[in-house]
């Protein structure tokens, strides 16, 4: 339990003068990073061929962001399925084979790190550094930059904002970026005449997506990865780029003589998987394996790093739009949510009627020991991170269910930018329904909610449903084997649901991490996953945006007497209770089938 508290104020006290720092970069403000990383920064603007103070509506900030998936997809692609010939390949690893190299793409790529192969084993160190570490930090940087682009939306643009706005924000709200150079689609002037502002029709500014993504990976990411990194490399996790050494087996009598211990640059690899809410491992058992996670202090360090990017996200919002106490909405809400969540796995794992079970252990690292793997568990499926330091099929059923609902809902913290993201969905609908309620006009921060940004609302409601209950019931519905495409699990009772359940949710909600009793390795899991991991990723986080998009050109209307105020305790208890309700009433079934009856069956004298 001291592990526990001691995770959560070194996230709050460490998450806050972060956020600050995150909206001073998202903002465009200058730092002390200005002198080391403007020149970086000017020559990738020149490269790319944009100005930072040229700004995007909403419909070309999705498409900059599409484009960019598109392209970094297709490579990475194809490193996968040629990286025998290439070198950093001191192991010899062969090619990836083609659905499971776009399998391992898209879930990268998707920010998810969902994992059909053994990483020490399958990928090679340029596969690795290039193609896993280099979606590892950009990825993360493109969800925050689309939240930063909805945050700007929902408070009118920039130019709304201009007033209390950086040189360079100011800049692009006035129309006055430098045409120079070629640009993808600007906020320009003519394009903002007042009688279209007053008619409602003129797109706002929402940023400029190659600006966001830039400052955030150059000014935030890096620094923090590399911090993590060395501090990971004094601790002992591995860090180099020769072959590992072959060694005896312990056993004289095994039949093996000699094994290679797989080594590699392993710490920046955890730090960004961490750090940026990735997931995966440079190992298969992830951080369970003592190379990646060798010491108490190491596993703190790691535990620390998959909420505090989330939790500083959260103190950058009410910063970013100056209204503090949206910060104190949007943190105590997730607050609660997580240390509910986190001490109904606690107890689960540790203290429930089958932790008396010593073969509840297996699975997990005896060094962690139950508390230390449920904390873990917890907190990576409340963010969208996904790793593991205990194998998640190996838990108690409930601690189980735990994790899946964290990830059914998935925005107690959730992944960098796409937490958040998703946070502005539920709030949007509460403010519907609570408007309902008491007969109000929807409205948030001024600007009414009303049947065009309902009716996408309640899309990505459904799409979580349909996506993940769909294919749910329909590969346990197939035979478990046809021709290449194995169906099978390791268990044909109620864990055996809870195996394919928890995998198509790990894929939707971008965690990747698995019940990995389940032969994942096959056609079927990888093609079925790579359409839940779309799905899951790029309408959660480009409907929000186009939400965004349309309030930012509505009139704003004034506070009154009638106004429903959302950054208030009351109104922050309803927005939980919207989320557990929608939660409970879509999965309940599922659940119960799962989680709850093979609980019921181990409980049961």
């Amino acid at each position: 339990m001291i592990e526990l508290f001691l995770v959560f104020a070194l996230a709050v006290g460490l998450g806050w003068p972060l956020g600050l720092y995150l909206a001073r970069v998202m903002r465009g403000e200058s730092s002390w990073l200005d002198r080391a990383i403007g020149p970086v920064e000017r020559l990738l603007y020149r490269a790319l061929g944009i100005h930072p103070g040229s700004g995007m509506d909403w419909k070309a900030y999705a498409k900059a962001f599409l484009a960019s998936n598109l392209v970094l997809g297709i490579l990475v692609w194809a490193l996968f399925m040629t990286q025998a010939w290439l070198p950093l390949n001191p192991d010899d690893i062969p090619n990836m084979r083609w659905d499971t190299a776009l399998h391992t793409m898209v879930s990268f790529l998707t920010n998810t790190n969902q994992q059909h192969y053994s990483g020490q084993a399958q990928l090679s160190y340029l596969s690795q550094m290039v193609g896993i570490v280099g979606l590892q930090v950009v990825t993360p940087m493109m969800g925050l930059a689309l939240v930063v682009a909805t945050l700007r939306g929902l408070f009118g643009g920039r130019e709304s904002m201009a007033k209390d706005a950086s040189p360079i924000e100011a800049a692009a709200a006035a129309g006055e970026a430098d045409k120079s150079l070629p640009v993808t689609q600007f906020y320009r002037p003519e394009d903002t005449q007042a009688a279209k502002r007053e008619a409602g029709q003129a797109e706002r500014d929402v940023g400029n997506f190659w600006v966001d993504v830039i400052r955030a990976t150059l000014r935030f990411m890096l620094p923090l990865c590399l911090a993590w990194s060395l501090l990971l490399t004094w601790q002992g996790v591995p860090s180099t780029l020769q072959g590992g050494p072959t060694v005896a087996p312990v056993d004289a009598s095994a039949e093996m003589k000699a094994q290679k211990i797989p080594v590699g640059p392993v710490a920046p690899m955890v730090a960004a998987k961490q750090l940026g809410t990735n997931g995966g491992g440079w190992y298969g058992p992830n951080s369970s394996v003592a190379l990646e996670n060798p010491t108490p202090l190491s596993n703190l360090l790691q535990t620390l790093a998959l909420i505090l990017i989330p939790v500083a996200v959260t103190f950058m919002a009410g910063t970013f739009v100056r209204r503090r106490r949206f910060t104190a909405l949007i943190f105590g809400s997730m607050l609660l949510m997580s240390a509910l969540s986190t001490g109904a796995a606690i107890w689960s794992e540790g203290h429930s009627p089958t932790a008396l079970d010593p073969a509840l252990m297996e699975g997990k690292e005896v060094r962690h020991g139950a508390d230390a793997s449920a904390l873990w568990a917890a907190l990576t499926t409340q963010t969208s991170n996904g790793s593991v330091n205990a194998m998640h099929d190996s838990l108690a059923p409930l601690t189980g269910g735990v994790t899946i609902g964290n990830m059914l809902v998935n925005a107690i913290w959730g992944g960098v930018g796409c937490g958040l993201q998703q946070f502005l969905v539920y709030l949007l609908l509460a403010v519907f329904l609570a408007g309902l309620m008491t007969g109000r006009t929807p409205e948030l921060f001024g600007r009414k909610i009303e049947a065009f940004e309902i009716r996408w609302l309640a899309l990505l409601i459904v799409l979580q449903p349909l996506a993940v209950l769909g294919f749910t019931a329909l590969t346990l519905a197939l035979p478990e084997y046809i021709g290449g495409f194995e169906t099978g699990t390791s268990n044909p009772g109620f864990h055996g649901i809870s195996q394919v359940f928890y995998e198509y949710t790990s894929a939707f909600a971008n965690n990747g991490s698995g019940f990995e009793g389940l032969g994942d390795a096959t056609y079927w899991w990888n093609l079925t996953c790579v359409v839940v991991l779309v799905l899951g990723r790029y309408p959660a986080l480009i409907i929000p945006l186009m939400i965004a998009g349309a309030m930012a050109k509505k009139r704003v209307a004034p506070e009154g007497s009638g106004t429903l105020h959302v950054e208030t305790p009351t109104f922050a208890l309803t927005l939980v209770a919207v989320i557990a309700i929608l939660t409970v009433l879509q999965f309940t079934p599922a659940l119960v089938l799962g989680p709850v009856a093979e609980h019921l069956s181990l409980a049961s004298p």
